[in-house]
């Protein structure tokens, strides 16, 4: 018997709070079914209602790239039009050291297989980021906006060398839009407890970049106004009683805005 099919959970950390669109935030949407007069570069919204919202994905993709670029794990493979670290040693994904990040993001089980192990389970889960009540109201009664819930924003591309211009318009949820996140952290070994730091650090690198497109041209800056934690044990193992848990969260938690300055 496999250690993968005797693996129980021991815990669970659930982080949720809002985020805050600093500057105009834009993740990209369908081009699909676009209206006569609407923007070249749409932002992704929710099929029921309407609002922008994050994907999960988004926030996932970003916080593991930044990490990526400070610890580079494993090698370096071309998948597509994009460059990403796959895991290359059975070892390093097996140290809880070298590993974490395919731990925490999670890797392909055939990556691992190739390798002649057997993946564990991927330990945090994003949720797709839904726009705060407070923020759809406010947009909702606002005169400042030019499509439901968001604004347009019209740039010019320059040709350097003939100056010819062409403009085209994207659209962005505006600077100050709140959206409510929840990350859970599901822990299967003792070890797991580990890597929070990691995952502050990652939050708080993505504050100092940015969240979807358009990044290098002011789009994107976005906080993480609030972080609260509630934990949970199973099978006998105390998370909240654990002094890497307790050290942790009295750094971590933001329960108000003022505590991001």
């Amino acid at each position: 018997m496999t250690e993968q099919t005797v693996l129980k959970q021991i815990g669970q950390i659930k982080i949720s709070g809002q985020i805050k669109a600093v500057t105009g935030l834009h993740i990209g949407g369908t081009e699909i079914g676009l209206a006569i007069g609407g923007a070249d570069s749409t932002v992704v919204r929710n099929g029921l209602d309407g609002k922008p919202y994050i994907p999960g994905s988004s926030l996932k993709g970003k916080m593991r790239s930044l990490l990526d670029r400070i610890y580079t794990p494993g090698e370096l493979k071309r998948v597509g039009n994009s460059r990403i670290y796959g895991c290359n040693s059975l070892s390093d994904y097996q140290d809880p050291k070298k590993g974490f990040v395919f731990h925490l993001f999670g890797v392909t089980p055939k990556e691992i297989e190739n390798l002649g192990g057997e993946a564990m389970p991927t330990r945090l889960i994003f949720r797709d980021a839904m726009m705060a009540p407070e923020t759809a109201e406010a947009l909702e009664e606002s005169l400042y906006i030019d499509m439901p819930y968001s604004q347009v924003k019209t740039e010019v591309v320059i040709d350097r060398i003939t100056s010819a211009a062409t403009p085209r318009q994207v659209e962005r949820v505006p600077a100050g839009a709140l959206f409510d996140y929840e990350i859970v952290f599901n822990l299967y070994l003792e070890t797991d407890l580990d890597w929070l730091p990691f995952l502050t650090e990652a939050m708080d690198l993505l504050e100092i970049d940015y969240l979807g497109g358009l990044g290098s041209r002011g789009h994107g800056q976005v906080r993480f106004e609030t972080r609260k934690v509630v934990l949970k044990s199973f099978n006998g193992f105390d998370v909240a009683g654990d002094s890497r848990v307790t050290a942790w969260k009295d750094k971590f938690e933001r329960p108000s805005a003022e505590a991001t300055s």
